[in-house]
């Protein structure tokens, strides 16, 4: 039986359907950071779906129709604008791209390629509305879902419309990171260790669980390793943790030793009395925390330790900071554990909002094997989870 990830490895890309005077109808991610003058500040969500708009372009699509949600709109807000978005588009793209504000004002013209306006506009994008869903499907001969970042969500533009359009199919770039985590989780070259962080073990949970037989060896950092520690008896004081999941953090550990896998927690933190003014600060084991004190960051010794876990890897998925990077003071572990893991000649794949953050901010973002478009989604393949956005496009052979 085949596994999820392996199911939507199956799936049609535009390479298998005819597109010659078709009118393709493609759901990119575009869901760009911005400052306050509307100034695109990170475009890679856009240059990473040329490839598949280009594609469609050389192979005479009759028009090209984008759609994609921007921000979290709960109503018209023209600062969500995907108008903000048309001269950088049309500059990569080199190619005019004409704004549609909605279905009534869509006249199409032969050879042209549009960006409908923030599909979050319409309020039954998140309900998964059927009506909107089939006014989507009546624009296209071929729809393309491209849009790997909001594909674990089953909303019209990523989901619903794939059941009234004849022919459903990916892009590239869902293609590639679909391809990316199957490497990784079903054909890697091991040992293969997962380095996993971030705030909260109840959204790493089913990823843990999930994932245990895959790996050989596991490494928790971040705010989630202080559940572990207090869950084997350390009093970790002040620092974040999450009592009601201490069972859980038990099961996890039984679970790592059952299966043989090796879990790293760490030795030293880095830790504060007072996150908004930082100014006592000690490193201390992690049976050491002082009263009224929270750990912020792995330790030295902590970092080395994960250090010669990860030179020892040959297949890393690094999903979740090691602490609070954002805030310089506390930062240190994580970008140590990027330029570990950058450093190595492993296969390396990260995902995650705040884990590719804290990659470009380490000065890696070149030095990874592949990084992931998509935060929730990437978590989700993980925890080997089908995608929605993936579930009803159409399967090679069928």
């Amino acid at each position: 039986m085949l596994s999820n990830i392996e199911r939507m490895q199956n799936v049609k890309t535009i390479k298998d359907v005819e597109l010659e005077n078709k009118r393709v109808l493609i759901r990119v991610d575009y869901n760009v950071p911005m400052d306050d003058t509307h100034t695109i500040t990170d475009d890679t969500r856009i240059k990473e779906s040329l490839a598949t708009i280009e594609y469609c372009i050389d192979h005479k699509a009759r028009y090209i129709l984008l759609v994609t949600h921007l921000g979290q709109p709960k109503e018209v807000d023209e600062n969500f604008s995907t108008q903000h978005l048309l001269k950088r588009l049309s500059r990569l793209l080199h190619k005019d791209v004409e704004f549609v504000k909605d279905f009534e004002s869509f006249i199409p013209v032969d050879g042209k390629v549009y960006l409908f306006e923030n599909i979050r506009f319409f309020a039954g994008e998140t309900k998964n509305d059927e009506k909107l869903s089939q006014d989507l499907a009546k624009l296209c001969d071929v729809y393309v879902n491209d849009a790997f970042g909001t594909s674990h969500r089953a909303h019209s533009s990523t989901c619903g419309i794939a059941k009234f359009v004849p022919v459903s199919v990916s892009g590239f770039l869902l293609k590639k990171e679909i391809s990316a985590f199957a490497k990784a989780l079903f054909t890697p070259i091991k040992p293969i260790t997962l380095v996993v962080g971030g705030a909260k073990v109840s959204s790493k949970i089913v990823l843990l669980k999930n994932i245990i037989q895959k790996v050989d060896k596991i490494i928790i950092g971040g705010a989630m390793s202080n559940t572990f520690l207090k869950a084997l008896g350390h009093d970790m004081k002040d620092s974040l943790l999450e009592n009601d999941f201490l069972e859980e953090a038990r099961i996890i550990l039984m679970m790592a030793k059952q299966a043989k896998v090796n879990l790293y927690l760490p030795v030293d933190v880095v830790i504060t009395d007072d996150i908004k003014n930082p100014s006592n600060i000690k490193i201390v084991p992690v049976q050491e925390i002082d009263d009224n004190f929270k750990a912020l960051d792995i330790g030295p010794a902590t970092v080395r330790l994960f250090e010669e876990v990860i030179g020892l890897s040959n297949t890393i998925i690094w999903n979740g900071p090691m602490g609070m990077f954002e805030v310089d003071l506390f930062s240190k572990g994580t970008f140590k554990i990027a330029h570990a893991i950058a450093d190595t000649y492993a296969y390396t794949i990260a995902g995650g909002g705040d884990t590719v953050n804290a990659i470009i901010k380490s000065g890696e973002k070149d030095n990874f094997s592949f990084i992931s478009t998509g935060g929730g989604a990437s978590l989700e393949l993980l925890e080997g989870k089908i995608l929605p956005g993936v579930a009803n496009l159409n399967e090679i052979g069928a």
